[in-house]
Formats: structure tokens, C-alpha cells, sequence
């Protein structure tokens, strides 16, 4: 990470009312954790944003508006605006590859199918942080569910303690 630059914090998700606390939104979860209850949101190139200072360090918290597949639209409109350089971003995503509450970070990398991440990638580039956060597959619940549908779908009490605990876990730095 460029020291001397602001660093973009970005939770994927979608809009809506209809979309909170599901685990396609878990991205959107993080941020609001991260940033804290007392982050004031304002709507800035088709995101939501909170900027503050951590220790000493100019952070963006950002939650795009454009919808999971056109993510990447918003963070290369903040990416321009803020001149943050590429490896200044993170973004926080779900991952229906690892169990509930595994995290895995990264730089760069495939999308492995998220369109979030697919979106992101052709328009900044692939070499930022990624913070994976595991919500798990149907299969590993012997689910009959379309992946899309278990995306959409809400965490039970016991999954959104877990993941609640992983999101306290997370360390920007």
C-alpha cells in the first residue's frame, strides 16, 4: 500500500431493502461494522460513502449503489476522484466457496464466478486486496438450491453470529 494515499474500503452488495442481511450483502455488513454506528453515509458517484481518519490513515468507506454487477462502475468513479492507487483498495466480498465464517485474503486473482468481483476487475484491474468472507454453498447443507437463490437468500441466527464475529475480526491494515 502507497502510505501517503487514501485507502478505499469497498463492502460489496446490493441496494435495498429487500437485500439487508442477505449473503450476497455480507460485503455491505462489513463496512458498516468496520466504519461503525456512528459513520455518517452520504451518496457520492453512485455509492454510498463514509471517509474518516484511522490511526493517522485517510480511509474511504464505500458501498456501491450500481447493484453487485456493476460494482466496478462506482469504485472506479471514487478510485479517480480520491486518486487512490490500486493497491490501496480493499474490497470485501462473500465467497460461497469457503464454509460460513472461513475468511481468505488476497491480492489479485480470478472472479471464481462473482460478478461483483468480474465487474471490478474490468474496470480498475485485478491487483487489489481481497477479504473473501465464506458464506457457504446449499450443497454443503444438502440443499436443492440454485446458487443464485442461496446468494439471495438470508443468514439463519446462528450463521449471522458467525459471521458477525469474522466481520469483528477483519483488519484493514
Amino acid at each position: 500500500m502507497q502510505e501517503n494515499k487514501p485507502i478505499l474500503v469497498v463492502g460489496l452488495g446490493n441496494p435495498g431493502a429487500e437485500y439487508v442481511n442477505t449473503r450476497h450483502n455480507v460485503g455491505f455488513m462489513a463496512v458498516d461494522a468496520l466504519a461503525g454506528a456512528d459513520a455518517t453515509w452520504k451518496k457520492e458517484k453512485n455509492a454510498l460513502v463514509f471517509a474518516t481518519t484511522i490511526d493517522g490513515r485517510r480511509v474511504i468507506f464505500v458501498k456501491p449503489q450500481t447493484y453487485m454487477n456493476n460494482s466496478g462502475v462506482a469504485v472506479l468513479a471514487l478510485m479517480t476522484f480520491y486518486k487512490v492507487p490500486l493497491e490501496n483498495i480493499i474490497v470485501i466480498h462473500d465467497d460461497m466457496d469457503l464454509k460460513i465464517g472461513d475468511v481468505r485474503e488476497k491480492i489479485g486473482g480470478g472472479s471464481a464466478g462473482h460478478n461483483g468481483i468480474k465487474s471490478i476487475d474490468a474496470n480498475v484491474g485485478r491487483d487489489y486486496k481481497r477479504v473473501r468472507i465464506g458464506i457457504g454453498h446449499p450443497r454443503d447443507f444438502d440443499l436443492p438450491m440454485e446458487p443464485a437463490d442461496w446468494v439471495l437468500g438470508r443468514f439463519g441466527a446462528v450463521q449471522i453470529a458467525t459471521i458477525n464475529n469474522v466481520i469483528d475480526g477483519i483488519n484493514l491494515f
